[in-house]
């Protein structure tokens, strides 16, 4: 590795690091002695924040082509632990995850503290609590992120749809949101550097992720709407608005971006 890139690997890294360190430790002494800073609003506020600091460590530019929801259920294509800061940044919200994430290292630890909701699926019977839990933080105010993929893919397509969970946005009977995510760079490739997916292990993606100057991202969401039909059916329509957005984001942006097409919404100035 050439000195001013380790250099900058480092930085990023320390900055990350001591940062992330102090925000969970902060966030665990608020939960033990302040009932204030339990509900799931808190909790989607703290992460916020977080996610704030952390796509400016990671310099992540974000753009946005059109209104992005305030309530209700918002499900999108999944890439990457990214996809977590982005989506975080933009709202106060409260997402819905695999159980296994509960075990990662520091990203485990920051979905716990920010009111995550987590899903054991290999027990069907654990949706009703889900849905549930999903109608508490809606009453709270607080927008809910899930990604039907069920798992991160590379970003070429967007893989079908589970309808298991999505079973939750027509109980509920709440607006729901498809948002499309795609990446960019100036070096490298996304499929190789920023989506994490495969066989993947989280350290050298990190330390690959900290050595890029710049990483695009961009948000393209869809008309909230309330929904009606099965969840099987739900699950394609709404896989269809996705992958629709996904093309059009893909259309417009190359490995290479330069200016957007549309007008932006950027979150962080660069």
């Amino acid at each position: 590795m050439k000195p001013l890139l380790a250099l900058r690997v480092t930085g990023r890294a320390l900055s990350f690091l001591t940062f992330i360190t102090g925000a969970i430790v902060g966030q665990a002494i608020r939960l033990a002695v302040s009932k204030a800073a339990r509900p799931r609003r808190a909790r989607a506020d703290w992460l916020q924040s977080v996610a704030a600091r952390c796509a400016r460590i990671l310099h992540l530019k974000i753009h946005r082509f059109g209104a992005m929801p305030t309530e209700g259920l918002l499900v999108a294509n999944h890439l990457s632990y990214i996809d977590i800061i982005l989506l975080a940044a933009q709202r106060p919200c409260v997402f819905v995850s695999k159980l296994e994430v509960k075990s990662w290292p520091i990203f485990g630890q920051c979905a716990k503290l920010g009111g995550t909701i987590f899903v054991d699926r290999s027990h069907r019977g654990d949706v009703a609590a889900v849905v549930d839990q999903m109608r508490a933080a809606l009453d709270e105010g607080v927008l809910v992120v899930f990604f039907p993929e069920g798992t991160s893919s590379g970003g070429t397509s967007v893989l079908p749809f589970r309808s298991s969970l999505l079973e939750s946005a027509l109980r509920l009977s709440c607006p729901v949101t498809s948002v499309a995510i795609t990446y960019g760079l100036e070096e490298g490739t996304v499929t190789n550097e920023i989506c994490y997916w495969r066989d993947m292990t989280l350290l050298p993606h990190l330390l690959n992720v900290w050595s890029k100057s710049l990483i695009y991202s961009y948000l393209r969401c869809g008309i909230t709407r309330a929904r009606q039909g099965d969840r099987k059916s739900l699950a394609r329509e709404l896989h269809d608005e996705v992958a629709a957005l996904h093309a059009a984001s893909t259309r417009e942006f190359s490995v290479r971006p330069a200016q957007p097409i549309e007008q932006p919404q950027p979150v962080f100035p660069s």
